[in-house]
Protein backbone atom coordinates (compact mmCIF):
# COMPACT_ATOMS: atom_id res chain seq x y z
CA UNK A 1 0.00 0.00 0.00
CA UNK A 2 1.34 3.44 -0.89
CA UNK A 3 0.21 7.02 -0.50
CA UNK A 4 -0.93 6.95 -4.12
CA UNK A 5 -3.74 4.52 -3.13
CA UNK A 6 -5.93 7.49 -2.39
CA UNK A 7 -5.57 11.07 -3.52
CA UNK A 8 -7.43 12.14 -0.38
CA UNK A 9 -4.72 11.05 2.09
CA UNK A 10 -3.01 14.21 3.39
CA UNK A 11 0.35 12.55 4.07
CA UNK A 12 3.31 12.82 1.72
CA UNK A 13 5.73 9.96 1.04
CA UNK A 14 8.16 11.66 3.42
CA UNK A 15 5.50 11.81 6.14
CA UNK A 16 4.80 8.09 5.77
CA UNK A 17 8.48 7.13 5.85
CA UNK A 18 9.02 9.21 8.99
CA UNK A 19 6.07 7.58 10.80
CA UNK A 20 7.10 4.05 9.72
CA UNK A 21 10.65 4.70 10.87
CA UNK A 22 9.40 5.88 14.25
CA UNK A 23 7.57 2.60 14.89
CA UNK A 24 10.39 0.50 13.44
CA UNK A 25 8.94 -0.98 10.24
CA UNK A 26 9.69 -0.35 6.58
CA UNK A 27 6.24 -0.55 4.95
CA UNK A 28 2.55 -0.12 5.68
CA UNK A 29 1.98 -3.74 4.62
CA UNK A 30 4.15 -4.79 7.59
CA UNK A 31 1.45 -3.39 9.89
CA UNK A 32 -0.75 -6.30 8.79
CA UNK A 33 1.85 -9.04 8.95
CA UNK A 34 -0.05 -10.80 11.77
CA UNK A 35 -3.22 -11.14 9.66
CA UNK A 36 -3.33 -14.71 8.21
CA UNK A 37 -3.04 -14.83 4.42
CA UNK A 38 -6.10 -17.06 4.06
CA UNK A 39 -8.48 -14.43 5.45
CA UNK A 40 -7.09 -11.50 3.47
CA UNK A 41 -9.24 -10.09 0.69
CA UNK A 42 -7.39 -10.03 -2.62
CA UNK A 43 -10.24 -9.32 -5.05
CA UNK A 44 -11.59 -6.09 -6.44
CA UNK A 45 -14.12 -4.07 -4.47
CA UNK A 46 -17.54 -3.89 -6.09
CA UNK A 47 -17.56 -0.13 -6.41
CA UNK A 48 -19.16 1.78 -9.28
CA UNK A 49 -17.10 3.78 -11.71
CA UNK A 50 -16.63 7.46 -11.00
CA UNK A 51 -19.34 9.74 -12.37
CA UNK A 52 -19.72 13.33 -13.39
CA UNK A 53 -22.04 15.64 -11.44
CA UNK A 54 -24.86 15.31 -13.95
CA UNK A 55 -24.55 11.51 -13.93
CA UNK A 56 -24.75 11.44 -10.14
CA UNK A 57 -27.87 13.64 -10.23
CA UNK A 58 -29.48 11.36 -12.83
CA UNK A 59 -28.65 8.27 -10.78
CA UNK A 60 -30.30 9.66 -7.66
CA UNK A 61 -33.32 10.83 -9.63
CA UNK A 62 -33.72 7.28 -10.95
CA UNK A 63 -33.41 5.86 -7.43
CA UNK A 64 -35.82 8.46 -6.05
CA UNK A 65 -38.40 7.66 -8.73
CA UNK A 66 -38.71 4.17 -7.23
CA UNK A 67 -40.24 5.67 -4.07
CA UNK A 68 -44.00 5.85 -3.92
CA UNK A 69 -45.34 9.23 -2.84
CA UNK A 70 -48.49 8.52 -0.83
CA UNK A 71 -50.97 10.99 0.65
CA UNK A 72 -50.49 10.44 4.38
CA UNK A 73 -53.40 9.76 6.75
CA UNK A 74 -51.15 8.18 9.40
CA UNK A 75 -49.86 9.59 12.67
CA UNK A 76 -49.01 7.63 15.83
CA UNK A 77 -46.54 10.26 17.00
CA UNK A 78 -45.26 11.55 13.64
CA UNK A 79 -47.49 13.87 11.62
CA UNK A 80 -47.45 15.28 8.09
CA UNK A 81 -47.49 18.99 8.89
CA UNK A 82 -46.66 21.82 6.50
CA UNK A 83 -43.09 23.15 6.49
CA UNK A 84 -42.76 26.79 5.34
CA UNK A 85 -40.10 26.93 2.61
CA UNK A 86 -38.14 29.68 4.36
CA UNK A 87 -37.14 27.34 7.22
CA UNK A 88 -34.75 25.06 5.24
CA UNK A 89 -33.23 28.13 3.60
CA UNK A 90 -32.44 29.76 6.95
CA UNK A 91 -31.38 26.47 8.50
CA UNK A 92 -28.77 25.85 5.81
CA UNK A 93 -26.87 29.04 6.58
CA UNK A 94 -23.36 28.01 7.59
CA UNK A 95 -23.47 29.64 11.03
CA UNK A 96 -26.46 27.45 11.91
CA UNK A 97 -25.80 24.22 10.02
CA UNK A 98 -22.30 23.74 11.40
CA UNK A 99 -22.86 25.05 14.92
CA UNK A 100 -22.67 22.60 17.79
CA UNK A 101 -22.44 23.21 21.52
CA UNK A 102 -22.10 26.90 22.49
CA UNK A 103 -19.33 26.55 25.08
CA UNK A 104 -17.74 29.93 24.32
CA UNK A 105 -20.47 32.48 24.92
CA UNK A 106 -18.50 35.36 23.41
CA UNK A 107 -18.51 33.72 19.95
CA UNK A 108 -21.84 31.88 20.24
CA UNK A 109 -24.29 34.72 20.80
CA UNK A 110 -26.41 33.78 17.75
CA UNK A 111 -26.77 30.15 18.83
CA UNK A 112 -27.43 31.08 22.45
CA UNK A 113 -30.01 33.65 21.36
CA UNK A 114 -32.13 31.21 19.34
CA UNK A 115 -31.87 28.57 22.07
CA UNK A 116 -33.15 31.18 24.52
CA UNK A 117 -36.06 31.94 22.15
CA UNK A 118 -36.79 28.20 21.83
CA UNK A 119 -36.96 27.91 25.61
CA UNK A 120 -39.21 30.97 25.85
CA UNK A 121 -41.63 29.69 23.22
CA UNK A 122 -41.83 26.16 24.65
CA UNK A 123 -42.42 27.52 28.15
CA UNK A 124 -45.25 29.65 26.79
CA UNK A 125 -46.72 26.80 24.74
CA UNK A 126 -46.79 24.47 27.76
CA UNK A 127 -47.55 27.15 30.35
CA UNK A 128 -44.62 25.95 32.45
CA UNK A 129 -42.01 28.09 34.25
CA UNK A 130 -38.83 26.68 32.75
CA UNK A 131 -37.74 24.98 29.52
CA UNK A 132 -34.39 23.36 28.82
CA UNK A 133 -32.61 23.28 25.47
CA UNK A 134 -33.13 20.62 24.39
CA UNK A 135 -33.65 16.85 24.26
CA UNK A 136 -32.94 14.20 21.62
CA UNK A 137 -36.59 13.41 20.94
CA UNK A 138 -39.93 12.96 22.68
CA UNK A 139 -39.31 9.40 23.85
CA UNK A 140 -35.97 10.03 25.53
CA UNK A 141 -37.28 13.30 26.98
CA UNK A 142 -40.06 11.28 28.63
CA UNK A 143 -37.58 8.74 29.96
CA UNK A 144 -35.38 11.54 31.32
CA UNK A 145 -38.45 13.00 33.03
CA UNK A 146 -39.06 9.88 35.12
CA UNK A 147 -35.38 9.83 36.11
CA UNK A 148 -35.66 13.49 37.06
CA UNK A 149 -38.75 12.74 39.17
CA UNK A 150 -37.05 9.87 40.98
CA UNK A 151 -34.03 12.10 41.68
CA UNK A 152 -36.36 14.76 43.09
CA UNK A 153 -38.23 12.18 45.19
CA UNK A 154 -34.99 10.84 46.70
CA UNK A 155 -36.31 7.70 48.43
CA UNK A 156 -39.10 7.03 45.92
CA UNK A 157 -38.10 4.81 43.01
CA UNK A 158 -41.53 3.76 41.71
CA UNK A 159 -43.30 5.40 38.78
CA UNK A 160 -46.83 4.87 37.47
CA UNK A 161 -47.41 5.11 33.70
CA UNK A 162 -50.69 5.04 31.83
CA UNK A 163 -51.47 2.24 29.38
CA UNK A 164 -52.67 4.93 26.96
CA UNK A 165 -49.08 6.04 26.27
CA UNK A 166 -47.62 5.52 22.81
CA UNK A 167 -46.05 2.01 22.88
CA UNK A 168 -42.84 3.38 21.32
CA UNK A 169 -42.47 5.92 24.13
CA UNK A 170 -43.31 3.30 26.72
CA UNK A 171 -40.66 0.94 25.34
CA UNK A 172 -37.94 3.58 25.75
CA UNK A 173 -39.19 4.51 29.23
CA UNK A 174 -39.10 0.84 30.26
CA UNK A 175 -35.51 0.52 29.02
CA UNK A 176 -34.34 3.59 30.94
CA UNK A 177 -36.26 2.49 34.05
CA UNK A 178 -34.77 -1.01 33.98
CA UNK A 179 -31.16 0.18 33.85
CA UNK A 180 -31.67 2.88 36.46
CA UNK A 181 -33.36 0.68 39.03
CA UNK A 182 -36.76 2.35 38.66
CA UNK A 183 -39.87 0.24 39.23
CA UNK A 184 -42.40 1.02 36.51
CA UNK A 185 -46.04 0.06 37.07
CA UNK A 186 -48.94 0.51 34.65
CA UNK A 187 -52.28 2.24 35.21
CA UNK A 188 -54.89 0.34 33.17
CA UNK A 189 -56.99 2.01 30.51
CA UNK A 190 -60.77 2.06 30.73
CA UNK A 191 -62.59 2.68 27.46
CA UNK A 192 -59.48 4.22 25.92
CA UNK A 193 -58.55 6.56 28.80
CA UNK A 194 -56.44 6.40 31.97
CA UNK A 195 -58.31 5.01 34.97
CA UNK A 196 -58.48 7.70 37.66
CA UNK A 197 -60.08 5.20 40.07
CA UNK A 198 -57.15 2.79 39.70
CA UNK A 199 -54.69 5.63 40.18
CA UNK A 200 -56.39 6.79 43.36
CA UNK A 201 -56.50 3.22 44.70
CA UNK A 202 -52.77 2.70 44.05
CA UNK A 203 -51.84 5.97 45.70
CA UNK A 204 -53.99 5.31 48.78
CA UNK A 205 -52.76 1.72 49.17
CA UNK A 206 -49.11 2.72 48.76
CA UNK A 207 -48.88 6.25 50.20
CA UNK A 208 -45.84 8.28 49.20
CA UNK A 209 -44.22 5.37 47.35
CA UNK A 210 -44.56 6.74 43.81
CA UNK A 211 -42.17 9.43 42.59
CA UNK A 212 -44.30 10.29 39.58
CA UNK A 213 -47.28 9.50 37.38
CA UNK A 214 -46.85 9.66 33.60
CA UNK A 215 -49.70 10.28 31.11
CA UNK A 216 -50.08 11.42 27.51
CA UNK A 217 -52.21 14.15 25.87
CA UNK A 218 -53.75 13.47 23.39
CA UNK A 219 -53.18 9.83 24.19
CA UNK A 220 -51.99 7.16 21.77
CA UNK A 221 -55.54 6.61 20.47
CA UNK A 222 -55.94 10.31 19.72
CA UNK A 223 -58.32 10.84 22.64
CA UNK A 224 -58.15 14.12 24.54
CA UNK A 225 -58.23 12.87 28.11
CA UNK A 226 -59.83 14.66 31.05
CA UNK A 227 -57.15 14.78 33.73
CA UNK A 228 -59.30 16.50 36.34
CA UNK A 229 -58.32 15.27 39.80
CA UNK A 230 -55.03 13.71 38.72
CA UNK A 231 -52.70 16.46 39.94
CA UNK A 232 -54.50 16.73 43.29
CA UNK A 233 -54.31 12.98 43.92
CA UNK A 234 -50.65 12.77 42.91
CA UNK A 235 -49.50 15.84 44.84
CA UNK A 236 -51.31 14.68 47.98
CA UNK A 237 -48.89 11.74 48.04
CA UNK A 238 -45.84 13.94 47.27
CA UNK A 239 -45.51 12.65 43.70
CA UNK A 240 -44.88 14.56 40.47
CA UNK A 241 -47.31 14.73 37.56
CA UNK A 242 -45.62 14.23 34.15
CA UNK A 243 -47.47 14.92 30.89
CA UNK A 244 -46.25 13.91 27.44
CA UNK A 245 -47.98 16.19 24.90
CA UNK A 246 -48.00 16.64 21.12
CA UNK A 247 -46.44 20.10 20.88
CA UNK A 248 -48.59 21.54 18.06
CA UNK A 249 -51.84 20.50 19.75
CA UNK A 250 -51.05 22.73 22.73
CA UNK A 251 -51.94 25.73 20.54
CA UNK A 252 -55.61 24.97 21.32
CA UNK A 253 -55.69 22.34 24.06
CA UNK A 254 -55.46 22.93 27.81
CA UNK A 255 -51.79 23.28 28.73
CA UNK A 256 -49.92 20.93 31.09
CA UNK A 257 -49.65 23.84 33.55
CA UNK A 258 -53.44 24.19 33.53
CA UNK A 259 -53.75 20.49 34.36
CA UNK A 260 -51.36 20.99 37.30
CA UNK A 261 -48.44 19.12 35.75
CA UNK A 262 -44.95 19.41 37.24
CA UNK A 263 -43.08 18.29 34.12
CA UNK A 264 -44.16 18.59 30.48
CA UNK A 265 -42.33 16.61 27.80
CA UNK A 266 -42.85 15.52 24.23
CA UNK A 267 -41.64 15.75 20.68
CA UNK A 268 -41.42 18.94 18.64
CA UNK A 269 -41.84 17.15 15.28
CA UNK A 270 -45.40 18.42 14.93
CA UNK A 271 -44.00 21.97 14.78
CA UNK A 272 -43.28 21.76 11.07
CA UNK A 273 -40.45 19.18 11.04
CA UNK A 274 -40.97 16.88 8.01
CA UNK A 275 -41.55 13.17 8.44
CA UNK A 276 -38.15 11.67 7.68
CA UNK A 277 -37.70 8.04 8.62
CA UNK A 278 -37.74 8.67 12.35
CA UNK A 279 -35.61 11.78 12.65
CA UNK A 280 -33.81 13.93 13.39
CA UNK A 281 -36.52 15.44 15.56
CA UNK A 282 -36.31 17.40 18.79
CA UNK A 283 -37.59 16.70 22.28
CA UNK A 284 -38.74 19.33 24.73
CA UNK A 285 -38.82 19.37 28.50
CA UNK A 286 -40.46 22.04 30.65
CA UNK A 287 -41.04 22.09 34.39
CA UNK A 288 -41.95 24.16 37.41
CA UNK A 289 -39.29 26.47 38.83
CA UNK A 290 -38.72 24.37 41.95
CA UNK A 291 -37.44 21.49 39.77
CA UNK A 292 -34.98 23.57 37.77
CA UNK A 293 -31.87 22.05 39.36
CA UNK A 294 -33.06 18.51 38.68
CA UNK A 295 -33.55 19.21 34.97
CA UNK A 296 -31.11 17.50 32.55
CA UNK A 297 -29.38 19.27 29.71
CA UNK A 298 -28.76 22.99 29.78
CA UNK A 299 -30.56 26.28 30.24
CA UNK A 300 -29.65 29.47 28.40
CA UNK A 301 -30.24 32.76 30.19
CA UNK A 302 -30.23 36.44 29.24
CA UNK A 303 -28.08 38.98 31.07
CA UNK A 304 -26.07 42.19 30.56
CA UNK A 305 -22.36 42.32 29.78
CA UNK A 306 -19.87 44.77 31.33
CA UNK A 307 -20.93 47.40 28.78
CA UNK A 308 -24.59 47.09 29.68
CA UNK A 309 -25.46 45.30 26.43
CA UNK A 310 -27.76 42.29 26.20
CA UNK A 311 -25.91 38.96 26.25
CA UNK A 312 -26.86 35.29 26.36
CA UNK A 313 -25.07 32.72 28.50
CA UNK A 314 -25.30 29.09 29.59
CA UNK A 315 -26.95 29.66 32.96
CA UNK A 316 -27.26 26.06 34.13
CA UNK A 317 -25.56 22.97 32.74
CA UNK A 318 -25.50 20.26 35.38
CA UNK A 319 -23.94 17.64 33.13
CA UNK A 320 -21.08 15.21 33.60
CA UNK A 321 -18.65 17.42 31.68
CA UNK A 322 -19.11 20.25 34.16
CA UNK A 323 -19.66 18.66 37.57
CA UNK A 324 -18.88 15.41 39.36
CA UNK A 325 -20.45 12.38 37.70
CA UNK A 326 -22.46 11.40 40.77
CA UNK A 327 -23.94 14.91 40.96
CA UNK A 328 -24.86 15.15 37.26
CA UNK A 329 -28.53 15.24 36.29
CA UNK A 330 -27.88 13.57 32.94
CA UNK A 331 -25.21 12.58 30.47
CA UNK A 332 -26.99 14.26 27.57
CA UNK A 333 -24.36 15.91 25.39
CA UNK A 334 -26.01 16.98 22.15
CA UNK A 335 -28.76 19.56 22.58
CA UNK A 336 -30.34 19.12 19.12
CA UNK A 337 -29.91 22.85 18.63
CA UNK A 338 -30.35 22.72 14.85
CA UNK A 339 -33.79 21.17 15.26
CA UNK A 340 -34.55 23.53 18.12
CA UNK A 341 -33.81 26.37 15.68
CA UNK A 342 -36.12 24.69 13.15
CA UNK A 343 -39.16 24.74 15.43
CA UNK A 344 -38.25 28.20 16.73
CA UNK A 345 -38.36 29.61 13.19
CA UNK A 346 -41.60 27.70 12.59
CA UNK A 347 -43.30 29.12 15.68
CA UNK A 348 -42.04 32.62 14.92
CA UNK A 349 -43.38 32.41 11.36
CA UNK A 350 -46.73 30.92 12.32
CA UNK A 351 -47.34 33.07 15.37
CA UNK A 352 -50.03 32.30 17.92
CA UNK A 353 -52.84 32.69 15.41
CA UNK A 354 -51.12 30.57 12.76
CA UNK A 355 -50.48 27.72 15.20
CA UNK A 356 -54.10 27.88 16.30
CA UNK A 357 -55.45 27.87 12.74
CA UNK A 358 -53.27 24.89 11.73
CA UNK A 359 -54.53 22.96 14.76
CA UNK A 360 -58.15 23.87 14.02
CA UNK A 361 -57.81 22.77 10.37
CA UNK A 362 -56.38 19.43 11.55
CA UNK A 363 -59.25 18.99 13.99
CA UNK A 364 -61.90 19.86 11.38
CA UNK A 365 -60.40 17.53 8.76
CA UNK A 366 -60.21 14.58 11.16
CA UNK A 367 -63.80 15.01 12.30
CA UNK A 368 -65.05 15.35 8.72
CA UNK A 369 -63.26 12.13 7.72
CA UNK A 370 -64.56 10.30 10.80
CA UNK A 371 -68.16 11.42 10.24
CA UNK A 372 -68.09 10.38 6.59
CA UNK A 373 -66.50 6.99 7.34
CA UNK A 374 -69.03 6.07 10.02
CA UNK A 375 -71.86 7.21 7.73
CA UNK A 376 -70.93 4.43 5.28
CA UNK A 377 -71.96 1.80 7.84
CA UNK A 378 -68.67 -0.04 7.33
CA UNK A 379 -66.80 1.78 10.11
CA UNK A 380 -67.50 2.39 13.78
CA UNK A 381 -65.66 4.84 16.03
CA UNK A 382 -63.82 2.68 18.58
CA UNK A 383 -64.38 5.14 21.44
CA UNK A 384 -67.59 6.98 20.46
CA UNK A 385 -68.09 8.84 23.73
CA UNK A 386 -64.52 10.17 23.95
CA UNK A 387 -63.38 13.46 22.37
CA UNK A 388 -60.53 13.27 19.89
CA UNK A 389 -58.37 15.91 18.25
CA UNK A 390 -56.88 15.08 14.84
CA UNK A 391 -56.41 11.33 15.27
CA UNK A 392 -58.93 8.58 15.92
CA UNK A 393 -59.43 4.82 15.92
CA UNK A 394 -62.15 3.09 13.91
CA UNK A 395 -63.29 -0.52 13.76
CA UNK A 396 -63.70 -1.74 10.19
CA UNK A 397 -66.22 -4.39 9.18
CA UNK A 398 -63.91 -6.04 6.70
CA UNK A 399 -60.28 -6.91 5.95
CA UNK A 400 -58.06 -4.07 7.20
CA UNK A 401 -55.02 -5.36 5.29
CA UNK A 402 -56.94 -5.52 2.03
CA UNK A 403 -58.37 -2.04 2.63
CA UNK A 404 -54.95 -0.50 3.29
CA UNK A 405 -53.45 -2.23 0.25
CA UNK A 406 -56.30 -1.03 -1.97
CA UNK A 407 -55.81 2.55 -0.80
CA UNK A 408 -52.00 2.32 -1.12
CA UNK A 409 -52.41 1.10 -4.70
CA UNK A 410 -54.33 4.32 -5.29
CA UNK A 411 -51.76 6.61 -3.66
CA UNK A 412 -53.06 6.84 -0.08
CA UNK A 413 -51.30 5.77 3.11
CA UNK A 414 -54.35 4.78 5.13
CA UNK A 415 -53.30 5.01 8.74
CA UNK A 416 -51.87 2.53 11.23
CA UNK A 417 -53.31 -0.94 11.74
CA UNK A 418 -53.80 -1.57 15.48
CA UNK A 419 -55.49 -4.97 15.31
CA UNK A 420 -57.25 -7.26 12.85
CA UNK A 421 -60.21 -4.90 12.63
CA UNK A 422 -58.92 -1.58 13.97
CA UNK A 423 -57.37 1.28 12.06
CA UNK A 424 -55.96 4.54 13.46
CA UNK A 425 -56.18 7.55 11.15
CA UNK A 426 -54.75 11.06 11.43
CA UNK A 427 -55.45 14.29 9.54
CA UNK A 428 -53.32 17.45 9.51
CA UNK A 429 -53.82 20.88 7.99
CA UNK A 430 -52.09 19.60 4.80
CA UNK A 431 -54.95 17.26 3.94
CA UNK A 432 -57.40 18.97 1.64
CA UNK A 433 -61.12 18.23 1.36
CA UNK A 434 -60.42 16.84 -2.14
CA UNK A 435 -57.88 14.37 -0.71
CA UNK A 436 -60.27 13.31 2.05
CA UNK A 437 -63.14 12.90 -0.44
CA UNK A 438 -60.90 10.80 -2.70
CA UNK A 439 -60.04 8.62 0.31
CA UNK A 440 -63.76 8.16 0.92
CA UNK A 441 -64.53 7.44 -2.72
CA UNK A 442 -62.07 4.55 -2.68
CA UNK A 443 -63.66 2.88 0.34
Amino acid sequence: MSSSASKYFPHTEADLKAMLSTIGIDSIDALYAEVPEQIRFRGDYQLPEEMSEIEVRQLFEQLGSQNRQLVCFAGAGVYDHYTPSVIPQLLQRSEFLTSYTPYQAEISQGTLHYIFEFQSMMAELTGMDISNASMYDGTTATAEAIMMAVAAGKKQNKVLASETLDPKTLAVVKTYAHFHGIELEMIPAENGVTSLNDLQDRLSQHPREYAAVLVQQPNFFGIVEDYSGFAEAIHAEKGLFIMNCVAADLAVLKTPAEWGADIAVGDGQSLGIPMQWGGPYVGYMCCTEKLIRKMPGRIVGKTLDNRGQRAFVLTLQAREQHIRRQKATSNICSNQSLMALFVTIYMALMGKQGLKEAAELSYAGAHYLCDQLTATGRFRLAYPDKPFFNEFVVSYYGDVDALQQHLADNGIFAGIKLSDNQLMLAVTEKRTKEEIDRFLSLI
